[in-house]
C-alpha cells in the first residue's frame, strides 16, 4: 500500500503539497500522521522517522521498499507513476514553467514563509499587516506572487494557474493559506484564484482536518500565547 507518511495538518506546509495533490488527482494512499512535538534527534517525531527518512522529515511517500523523501521529488515520482492523470501539464512549454515555478517556491520565499508561517485554523491579520509594514523582503515576496499567479491566470485562462488543476496548484496551497490566515491583500484575479483553491475538494479536506486537530503547538506560534488563539 502507498503510504504517504505527514506532520501537522494545521502547521505542515510541505505536507500538504504531496497530500492534496494524491487527494485531488484520485490516487490512493494511507495517511501516516507523525505529530509535532519537536525537532531535536530526542523528540518523538525524529524518532517515528528514524529508519523512514533519511532526512528526518516529512513529506516521506513509502511504497513497499521504495522511499521518496522531499516534496518536489514525490510529485516527480507520481507523475512518472500515472502519466493519465496530467499532474504536470501536457504542453512541453507550460510544464517546462510550471516545474520552473514549483522549484521557485521550494528554495524561494523565504521571508514570507518565516514572517507567515502556516497555521490554517488562526486569523491573524495584524502579523500579515506588521509583516508587511516592516520587512521590504515580505513585501517583494508577496509581490512576485501575484504578479506570476496573475500573468498565468492571464496566459491560461484558469481557472487554476495552468488551465486545468496541476501540481502547480498543490504545491501553491500553503501559500493561499497563508493569504487567508494573515489576511495579505492581493488583487482581484488572485483573490478569485484564492477562493477557487480554497475550493478543491482535497483543500477542503485538509483545512477540515486541519481545524479539528486542536493540537497547539508552541514552537510552531512564537507569535502568540495559548489564551490568544483564534
Amino acid at each position: 500500500m502507498r503510504q504517504l507518511w505527514i506532520g501537522n495538518k494545521n502547521y505542515s506546509s510541505w505536507s500538504m503539497r504531496p497530500w492534496v495533490l494524491m487527494r485531488e488527482a484520485g490516487i490512493p494512499f494511507e495517511e501516516v500522521m507523525v505529530r509535532f512535538d519537536g525537532f531535536g534527534p530526542d523528540s518523538a517525531f525524529k524518532q517515528r522517522l528514524a529508519g523512514i527518512s533519511p532526512t528526518g522529515k516529512v513529506p516521506v511517500l513509502v511504497e513497499d521498499d521504495l522511499v521518496v523523501w522531499d516534496t518536489l521529488a514525490i510529485a516527480e515520482t507520481l507523475a512518472e507513476q500515472f502519466p493519465d492523470r496530467a499532474l504536470w501539464p501536457r504542453e512541453p512549454r507550460a510544464r517546462a514553467h510550471a516545474r520552473s515555478i514549483c522549484a521557485e517556491m521550494h528554495s524561494g520565499f523565504m521571508a514570507l514563509r518565516a514572517a507567515c508561517p502556516m497555521n490554517i485554523e488562526a486569523s491573524l491579520p495584524e502579523v500579515g499587516a506588521l509583516a508587511l509594514r516592516d520587512k521590504p523582503a515580505v513585501r517583494s515576496d508577496l509581490q512576485r506572487l501575484t504578479t506570476m499567479w496573475s500573468e498565468l491566470l492571464h496566459a491560461h485562462g484558469g481557472p487554476m494557474l495552468f488551465g486545468d488543476f496541476s501540481i502547480a496548484d498543490a504545491y501553491f496551497a500553503p501559500v493561499v493559506m497563508r493569504i487567508q490566515t494573515y489576511a495579505l491583500p492581493v488583487p482581484e484575479p488572485v483573490a478569485g484564484y484564492v477562493e477557487r483553491v480554497c475550493a478543491l475538494p482535497s483543500v477542503r479536506a485538509w483545512v477540515d482536518d486541519a481545524r479539528a486537530e486542536h493540537d497547539f503547538r508552541p514552537f510552531e506560534e512564537p507569535y502568540r500565547l495559548h489564551g490568544n488563539k483564534a
